[in-house]
């Protein structure tokens, strides 16, 4: 029975995107989370004079999804069916075209962060930029740090309807406090960028005061110039680059005195940790193809915390990997896949598995990243790829609507 129910909503999922098939696609600017927009072609603006500019726009992912039992049972286990983000974004500047901000909300539930607070947690972005010139701004309120690639790109640009494993587990998402963007342009057409921030380390909307920081450094090279459209923190090749462009990063983040498991992340830890970690990626794409790599690592010298009454909570130290293909069909149609791995340090080894995961994607793009139609399958492997009975593997399948301007 539950075969047959699985094999009916991959069915409709089929169906559904076949008859999507023959919409028009158009190009947008593609939005990013590290500073406002000014200038947009979809959303609705508001604007006096020079003085104020507003740009209102909405984005909601609609999702279905089912997982199987463990091993090779194709048996459903169970079934996703939920809003998983519904977003507004208001961003512009005030006074001053230099004097800009970006805001974010959530409304979902899955968007709430409420699996590791009892309160609603609906402000993801509230930040203030002064743009010194083109190269050189500063921001001050809560953003992304300047961590991973996958992480920092709007969850409304991925090729699959999630971020891998090895991002849920080892990113360092959202803080309070300093940041700083500065690109050095060079004459041979390359750039360097480097970002930073200053923030209390307790990741977005804490309400916890400790006397530690966080201190996030990162460099990005770009040896072939800049990619078309912001295409370095898009995922796949929307824009067929005509020449080969590259973007390699590194960062580096010291989170001291850090009071949850994953830093900004996480439930609360028993006692404050030092933490450090280490990200290193890079993106390419050239007509129509697209890779991403992602190696990410978390350090601390005494990962373990527990309590009185013997309760043990633990800093989530280990390094991931993530790596991506993705081949555009045509200027509508894509294929991805996605292999991404988790590996705890053995200190901690008998509190988190090992994790490995494959993905097949395939999205349909009616206005670029706004407005597209996604469908996940893959498996999911919890102690290393010679396993394949092992308690908690399954088979994954998701169908996803991004809908947005």
């Amino acid at each position: 029975m539950f075969l047959r129910a699985g094999k009916r909503v991959i069915l409709l999922m089929v169906l559904w995107m076949f008859f999507l098939f023959f919409s028009p696609a158009s190009g947008q600017v593609v939005e990013t989370d590290e500073r406002a927009l000014l200038l947009v072609e979809d959303g609705i603006s508001f604007s006096k004079d020079s003085l104020f500019l507003m740009n209102f726009r909405f984005r909601m992912q609609n999702r279905a999804g089912f997982n199987t039992l463990e091993g090779d049972d194709f048996r459903v286990n169970e079934f996703e069916m939920r809003v998983r983000r519904l977003r507004l974004r208001l961003d512009g500047f005030v006074g001053h075209p230099r004097l800009q901000y970006y805001i974010q909300l959530a409304f979902s539930k899955a968007d709430l962060d409420l699996e590791n607070t009892l309160i609603a947690q609906p402000i993801r972005d509230a930040i203030v930029y002064y743009i010194v010139n083109q190269n050189f701004y500063l921001g001050f309120g809560q953003s992304k740090l300047p961590g991973n690639r996958q992480r920092v790109n709007s969850s409304g640009n991925l090729q699959f309807a999630d971020r891998s494993t090895a991002n849920a587990l080892f990113n360092i998402d959202r803080d309070f406090g300093l940041f700083l963007y500065k690109t050095f342009p060079f004459s041979n057409t390359s750039e360097l960028q480097f970002k930073g921030a200053l923030t209390t380390g307790d990741g977005r909307n804490a309400s916890a005061i400790n006397n530690g920081l966080s201190y996030t450094g990162r460099l990005e090279y770009l040896p072939f110039g800049p990619f078309l459209n912001n295409g370095d923190y898009s995922e796949g090749d929307l824009e067929f680059e005509t020449n080969p462009k590259l973007s390699i990063g590194i960062t580096l983040s010291a989170n001291q005195k850090a009071v949850r498991a994953g830093g900004q992340l996480g439930q609360n830890l028993f006692e404050a940790r030092n933490m450090n970690s280490l990200i290193v990626d890079g993106v390419f794409k050239y007509r129509g193809w697209a890779v991403l790599g992602e190696y990410l690592e978390r350090s601390s010298l005494d990962p373990i915390t527990s309590n009185d009454m013997g309760d043990i909570r633990i800093v989530q130290v280990g390094w991931g990997l993530n790596t991506q293909i993705s081949r555009m069909l045509d200027r509508k149609h894509e294929l991805a896949f996605r292999y991404s791995k988790v590996t705890p340090d053995p200190e901690i080894i008998q509190f988190q598995d090992r994790v490995d995961e494959v993905l097949l994607g395939f999205s349909r793009y009616v206005n670029g990243h706004r407005i597209k139609f996604q469908a996940n399958v893959g498996y999911k492997w919890l102690e290393g790829l010679s396993s394949f009975e092992n308690v908690g593997n399954s088979w994954t399948g998701m169908f996803q609507v991004e809908f947005g301007i």
